[in-house]
């Protein structure tokens, strides 16, 4: 077997976004790749035979980002956005399966956010915001572009094209409301529109409804608000007329408790239809009759039918099953997954399954040595059930052991580690098995997948029970043998860096610590990061709640800098507006006021994501040289 390298895991590419065909024939998605070496991240189009071994083949050649592509209802022509023309400004295109050759079908100078094919073929429903005017124009050449917060906010807006003439309208039934999601009947019939009062996403967050639009008068109907973080709309037929869901956070929460939404169009009753249940819905999906859920279901993934007496289970899959894609009938379904030693690939199957692997975009992992990894359950300090992963170093079995420890946090915190291949070009569980370390995956309250009771457990209490779950697991493995108590090193990022922060100013126990945008100032977060609300929500407070100290002040890494022993790897981009870059500035200051022995690196043009070649493997090799250094000597 050869070994892992840091290119092997950058260098790939993934499937995304599979689309099956109505006729369940050809299914169509999109392979990127890891990472970017130019200015623009260049995806491609592939099409596959569901039903046959023929290899996949490239739908498009253009050098372009690719994405969404989407079928008409006779399956006879692919719709998909690129950039070809004009880069970073993405079109609709279509591309006839008869002849082969993809055409752009809107010049929108603004570009094309997402789109719809309507029921009526010579339709297509876009969402795009206003293209600029020749004032806007003039005051770029003239660098009179002050910002005014609240003015000219970039809007999505609905706008119809029709394929015969290429006119684009935009109907005005939604005000300066910002559109995010659209989803036609499956009769044919209306248009269910979510808009927010703005693209803001804190703002936006909480300011969501419903309406209907009627593509053949051009009136819309309004059906009121819908809880924050709405999405997946889905249409199905009940017996008292039309309804129509969509997934939301469970009031009051605000950081995390998702649950399916089911709203009786006729009569405006609205019930939760997953309420009390012990996993989490991530995707709602149309059929013609009864729409089918995915749950995130403790480490696996768990598929069902949304009956009227409630979900029906039709299948469970190991892992994760992501970006499902079904037919109109909902006989034959297509999803990403994959196994604990293999990366995600695009699946094809009944819903009932098992579902068949048709495409293979990681040939070059094929023969990799990887650790083994095993599921985890333990029970928390106040007896809460708990699961998570262990990974061992390669090549090693649990009689090989004690082993250096790492242990990732995963962010969020409303994620979850899935039983599924940990392998990432940020610091994963089998890039650190590679070189001689045990990881710990762990799953602590305020996670996905154990419902909604679970999920509410760390608003306004961040690193309180959820530190003791992950401590408590870390102890397990020291008494059972696996851990080396002296050679403990803890990782995370976003949430995931807010706990390796906390744990560092918590305890001593740990000889290197790995702190990824993580969070260090609840307080500063809320009133800087792009989802405040949010952010406050987990921090308990605000700097505006009063006089202080605050609530946030006694859950935010900074207020412990003083104890900090422990040597802290702080990585951070330097474009990131989720977790902004100051809040590793703030770290950074604290540890060396303190004498800490730190590293802090900034990733130029970098988010919150990193996504350049360079820096991904820069990335891997430094995370590890770190751990090295202090867990390896």
């Amino acid at each position: 077997m050869t070994g892992l390298t840091a290119e092997l895991v950058v260098d790939g590419r993934t499937p995304q976004t599979p689309a099956l065909a109505p006729n369940g024939q050809l299914l169509c998605y999109v392979l990127a790749p890891v990472s970017r070496t130019g200015d623009h991240l260049d995806t491609e189009l592939w099409l596959v035979d569901t039903d046959c071994a023929a290899a996949s083949h490239r739908a498009t050649t253009d050098t372009a980002a690719e994405s969404r592509p989407r079928w008409s209802a006779d399956s006879a022509m692919l719709f998909f956005l690129s950039d070809r023309a004009d880069r970073g400004i993405p079109q609709v295109h279509r591309l006839p399966l008869a002849d082969g050759a993809a055409a752009a079908v809107t010049n929108w100078r603004a570009g094309v956010v997402d789109y719809l094919p309507l029921a009526d073929p010579n339709l297509v429903a876009l969402l795009a915001q206003d293209e600029p005017t020749e004032q806007d124009a003039r005051r770029a050449r003239d660098r009179d572009d002050a910002v005014v917060v609240g003015e000219r906010e970039p809007r999505a807006r609905l706008r119809l094209l029709d394929l015969h003439t290429g006119r684009v309208t935009t109907p005005d039934v939604f005000g300066d409301r910002h559109v995010v999601e659209l989803r036609q009947r499956p009769d044919g019939g209306a248009l269910a529109v979510l808009t927010q009062a703005s693209s803001d996403n804190d703002y936006g967050l909480r300011t969501g409804q419903l309406h209907l639009f009627d593509t053949t008068t051009g009136t819309a109907v309004d059906l009121g608000a819908v809880g924050a973080d709405a999405h997946s709309l889905a249409w199905w037929p009940g017996e008292d007329g039309w309804h129509l869901g969509y997934i939301a956070l469970t009031p009051p929460a605000l950081q995390a408790g998702t649950a399916v939404f089911d709203l009786a169009v006729g009569s405006r009753v609205l019930r939760n239809r997953t309420s009390g249940l012990p996993m989490c819905p991530t995707e709602l999906h149309q059929t013609d009759a009864a729409p089918l859920i995915v749950f995130a279901d403790g480490l696996n993934t768990t598929l069902a039918r949304l009956d009227p007496t409630g979900p029906t289970t039709l299948s469970q899959h190991p892992g994760r099953l992501d970006d499902l894609t079904t037919t109109p009938t909902g006989e034959k379904i297509a999803a990403l997954t994959g196994t604990r030693y293999q990366p995600a690939n695009v699946h094809v199957g009944p819903p009932s399954g098992p579902l068949r692997k048709i495409t293979d975009t990681r040939p070059e992992l094929d023969g990799i040595a990887l650790g083994t990894q095993q599921p985890l359950a333990y029970r928390a300090a106040d007896g809460l059930d708990l699961d998570g992963l262990l990974v061992l170093p390669v090549g090693k079995s649990a009689s090989d052991s004690p082993f250096p420890l790492v242990t990732i946090v995963h962010g969020g915190p409303y994620d979850r580690y899935a039983d599924r291949c940990q392998l990432f070009w940020f610091p994963s569980a089998q890039w650190l098995a590679t070189a001689g370390y045990a990881v710990f995956l762990p799953n602590p309250r305020g996670g996905q997948g154990h419902g909604h009771q679970f999920a509410s457990r760390v608003a306004g209490r961040v690193g309180q029970e959820e530190w003791t779950d992950i401590l408590t697991g870390i102890d397990l493995l020291i008494t059972e043998g696996v851990a080396d108590p002296d050679r403990l090193g803890i990782a995370g990022g976003s949430h995931g860096g807010f706990m390796s922060a906390w744990a560092v100013g918590q305890t001593d126990q740990f000889r290197a610590a790995l702190v990824v945008a993580g969070v260090i100032d609840w307080g500063m977060l809320a009133a800087t990061g792009e989802n405040g609300q949010f952010e406050a929500a987990l921090g308990g407070s605000t700097g505006w709640s009063g006089v202080g100290p605050h609530p946030h002040d006694a859950v935010s890494p900074i207020s412990f800098a003083s104890r900090v022993r422990t040597p802290v790897l702080i990585l951070h981009g330097a474009e990131d507006t989720n977790v902004p870059l100051g809040q590793s500035v703030y770290f950074h200051r604290a540890l060396r006021h303190f004498g800490v022995e730190h590293e802090f690196v900034i990733y130029p043009r970098e988010g919150h994501s990193i996504r350049e070649r360079n820096h991904q493997l820069d990335v891997l090799r430094r995370t590890r040289a770190w751990l090295d250094r202090w867990l390896r000597p």
